[in-house]
């Protein structure tokens, strides 16, 4: 399997967004550490992208997604921060279309 999918041991190749999935099924809150060091990392590449293009980076959905997950890390005041939410909302629900 390519394209979009890692694997993980236990699970096999799996996105992103099963990634997610599986976190957020969580009853307890408690995540499978392959899934939660899987998240982590992808969350760090996507943190990177947006840092090396502070003003202009657009989340694709799957990323929007994981940031949207961790959130509360980063504050609701954090300029960066505001100016990445704002694109990804103006690109997917404000006409820009995108992929």
């Amino acid at each position: 399997m390519g394209g979009n999918a890692d694997y993980i041991a236990g699970y096999g190749y799996i996105s992103l967004q099963r990634a997610l999935d599986i976190a957020r099924a969580s009853d307890d809150g408690r995540v499978d550490p392959t899934i939660n060091a899987y998240l982590e990392r992808k969350l760090g590449e996507v943190w990177a992208r947006v840092q090396a293009q502070p003003s202009s980076y657009v989340f694709t959905k799957e990323e929007f997604s994981l940031f949207n997950y961790y959130r509360a890390r980063f504050g609701e005041t954090d300029p960066i921060v505001v100016g990445a939410i704002a694109r990804f909302w103006n690109r997917y629900h404000g006409g820009g279309g995108g992929s």
